[in-house]
């Protein structure tokens, strides 16, 4: 797992204390804005960015309609999308090529899906009792685990691979996991530490804060791959109505060891390596 670097988790400069609200403004532009010389770039991404936002808008306008659902509902959704899309054009600097590029588009879509996700799972008033919502959400979960692996393809095969593409890639599979896991607990399929899950990537970043070797740089890694993707297919499978516990506890214990493992691994290489460096 990487730490902390330039981009998506990247801090704005705090503002001064009484800035006229204009000047808040053009600080917050500055912040977000085009990076020097990139003005094509941040066009084009801040292009489809929007229009994935509207998009979503409207789909979550739309299930206004349905019972259950009211207008918080699409607050729940376009609240965090429009904070991960805003992260990701600040992000932008570090992005080497001239346009946002398909690979992007796949993710900043999936991040789309997981808002919807998570706002249906939080917002739906007695889900854990209404199975066609819930076999709809497992479907919408299998389609954007699917899409994981379709960026990653499109980012080589129009030659678009960057840190900046992986590190996106990375934060949204996290968030994915994070709201998961809360859904294992709100639907009563796991105890409490199923939050572990999706909560010991962020428990890594801090740790960076405390212990400074733990951001250093990790070699790309299959197993760390297979690992995110085991945790979303086990999270996935205990969503599904028809698993119930023990048997959901028992996936999610197995999910939950195979991460514990995974980090075990990466911190003491961390460790050990900036030790011996």
């Amino acid at each position: 797992m990487p730490g902390k670097e330039d981009g998506l988790l990247s801090r704005p400069a705090p503002l001064v204390k009484g800035e006229l609200t204009l000047g808040t403004a053009g600080r917050f532009w500055d912040w977000i804005g085009p990076p020097p010389g990139r003005d094509a770039l941040f066009d084009d991404s801040l292009t489809i960015l929007s229009s994935l936002l509207a998009g979503t808008a409207v789909v979550a306008g739309a299930a206004t309609f349905l019972p259950h659902f009211d207008w918080t509902f699409v607050a729940w959704v376009l609240a965090p999308l429009a904070w991960i899309y805003l992260l990701t054009l600040r992000g932008l600097r570090a992005y080497p090529h001239d346009r946002f590029g398909p690979a992007n588009v796949v993710t900043a879509f999936r991040a789309a899906l997981v808002c919807l996700v998570a706002a249906t799972f939080f917002r739906f008033q007695g889900l854990a009792h209404e199975q066609a919502m819930l076999w709809c959400l497992v479907a919408t979960v299998v389609v954007t685990l699917a899409l994981d692996g379709v960026d990653g393809y499109l980012a080589r095969r129009f030659r678009q691979e960057s840190a900046f593409g992986a590190r996106f890639d990375m934060e949204v599979d996290a968030f994915f996991i994070l709201i998961l896991s809360g859904a294992a607990l709100f639907l009563h399929k796991a105890g409490p530490w199923v939050l572990l899950i999706g909560l010991m990537r962020y428990g890594f970043v801090a740790a960076g804060w405390f212990v400074p070797r733990l951001n250093g740089p990790l070699f790309p890694s299959l197993r760390r791959k297979a690992v995110c993707v085991l945790q979303i297919a086990c999270l996935c499978a205990i969503l599904m109505p028809i698993v119930a516990p023990p048997l959901s506890s028992a996936i999610a214990a197995a999910a939950l060891g195979g991460l514990v493992y995974s980090f075990a691994v990466d911190i003491r290489f961390l460790l050990s390596w900036t030790t011996t460096g």
